[in-house]
């Protein structure tokens, strides 16, 4: 049999991101927005890099590294690890879906991506001002009409997922 070797059906359920956060001036995290693809549920989505776990990356932390460089050319290894969050699911997949663990890492310097054709743009998100209140609004999924709290810095609306994860770190 020919293709692409899968991990096991437990493993296709799991993924990683890598919560990027570096301090000056302010504490800011890296961002990107999901390029357009038909079937990706997130596509076109302000997110966190990272994505599936595959086999050989030994464990979610590398998968989060490898997502990160794959989608932004960013290489993490270098950088240090500040610890991971407790798995997450999205609203969306339900507790049976797959499961998201944030990987946070801290950058000596304001790492410059480069898009790989996963991602249409990267940014870094003040931290200070998210905290703050002044971008908080409320985005409403077109698929199923239901409203989430979200944030909106300049032009890019950041909801779902990637907000609960970056909730938990700015709490």
């Amino acid at each position: 049999m020919h293709g692409e070797a899968r991990p096991p059906e437990d493993d296709r359920r799991r993924a990683a991101v890598a919560v990027v956060l570096h301090d000056a001036p302010s504490p800011r995290v890296l961002l990107m927005k999901r390029a357009e693809r038909p079937g990706d549920p997130w596509s076109g989505h302000i997110s966190l890099p990272g994505g599936r776990y595959q086999l050989g990356d030994g464990d979610l932390r590398i998968t989060a590294i490898r997502e990160t460089r794959e989608e932004l050319g960013i290489d993490l290894e270098g950088t240090r690890l500040l610890g991971k969050l407790e798995p997450l699911h999205p609203r969306s997949s339900g507790p049976t879906g797959i499961e998201v663990t944030p990987f946070a890492f801290a950058t000596e310097v304001a790492l410059e991506p480069v898009c790989g054709p996963e991602a249409l743009a990267a940014f870094w998100l003040p931290l200070d001002l998210a905290a703050s209140g002044a971008l908080d609004g409320t985005y409403t999924y077109p698929a199923t009409a239901v409203a989430f709290p979200s944030w909106t810095y300049e032009g890019h609306v950041i909801w779902g997922l990637t907000r609960r994860i970056l909730d938990l770190m700015i709490a």
